[in-house]
């Protein structure tokens, strides 16, 4: 099989990603997840293809959404947006942490099995128009890129099961995996249930351990052969330094393959377009000037935003 990319508006090759930002929540949708934050609220398509018209013209190509279903994704939206920024955005499958749904959300019902098969044929066939919020399904063109995951501060049944549903759509579409760490928490834990599980961790993400920055820890995570996404770089406040290029710098030598960025920018108030700050140039602008000063080359910055990305998130040959 050749390798590719599977964006919401069709297949690319690996080379053809571009700058990429690894964790990003493009598109939220009026849903459970808005009712209790509404800042987290990100409907309009107008004004995100605003936000990343800059995006694009600071030099940004691609973006992984990282929000699965029914938690406010929306993927004719999130093509509209493609389209209209001019941008490769890839979309998700999976399911998030259980404070995202209703108590009685079928994601805590429906079986191992079952979960896997959903997660499939959004894989294989097209993402739900409705957004598995149903009971009709109908199916659109745009298919998922990647199957999202997460865990709380402790590992649940319901989160035990998702991760085992994970690993089997994973293992049989060759769909790499990127995963929801609660403030940097839990990572090794979920490297080690996913390794049992059989799955491929070079294709395997974990998100915003910069939020716990222990180099040690992130050490022995990272030499399990799994990809870190780190997206707190704007969000420390004055007096701590910045522990995201820290450990940037600290290990970027060590695992030149492994260190991506994002944002993770799931609140209206961190996007210009909705008069917020930073904006999502930030990372290609602001903090790119301060890895640069802090010693990180060329070479090493294109690691980061190109390459790294574009080999964590393609297909693998299936398992089964």
């Amino acid at each position: 099989m050749t390798s590719f990319i599977r964006t919401v508006l069709g297949d690319i090759a690996p080379a053809d990603l571009g700058c990429t930002y690894a964790h990003e929540h493009l598109i939220i949708d009026k849903s459970f997840t808005t009712y209790g934050t509404a800042d987290f609220e990100l409907s309009d398509v107008d004004t995100a293809v605003a936000e990343l018209r800059r995006f694009r013209a600071d030099g940004g190509r691609a973006l992984v959404d990282s929000m699965p279903c029914d938690s406010g994704r929306n993927v004719l939206k999130l093509a509209a947006l493609a389209r209209g920024a001019d941008v490769h955005i890839l979309a998700p499958t999976g399911l998030h942490l259980a404070k995202y749904y209703d108590p009685g959300h079928w994601g805590n019902f429906y079986s191992e099995d079952e979960l896997a098969d959903l997660f499939i044929a959004d894989i294989e066939q097209g993402i739900d128009a409705h957004d598995y919020n149903g009971p009709l399904v109908r199916r659109t063109p745009h298919r998922a890129g990647l199957i999202k995951i997460a865990t709380d501060k402790v590992i649940t049944a319901r989160e035990e099961k998702i991760f085992a549903a994970a690993a089997q759509a994973h293992r049989r579409t060759g769909a790499p995996i990127l995963t929801h760490t609660e403030q940097g928490t839990l990572g090794l834990e979920q490297v080690e249930r996913l390794r049992d599980l059989g799955v491929d961790l070079r294709h395997v993400v974990l998100s915003h351990l910069d939020r716990n920055p222990d180099v040690g820890l992130h050490r022995e995570i990272l030499a399990s052969g799994v990809r870190v996404e780190y997206d707190s770089a704007f969000r420390w406040k004055a007096g701590q330094g910045n522990p995201t290029r820290d450990l940037v710098v600290a290990l970027l030598a060590e695992f030149p393959d492994q260190l991506m960025l994002g944002m993770d920018a799931a609140r209206a108030s961190y996007w210009t377009s909705h008069g917020g700050k930073p904006g999502m140039s930030y990372l290609m602008t602001t903090f790119r000037e301060e890895l640069r000063a802090a010693g990180v080359s060329e070479e090493q910055l294109h690691r980061i935003f190109v390459t790294t990305p574009a080999d964590a998130y393609a297909f693998i040959q299936p398992q089964s």
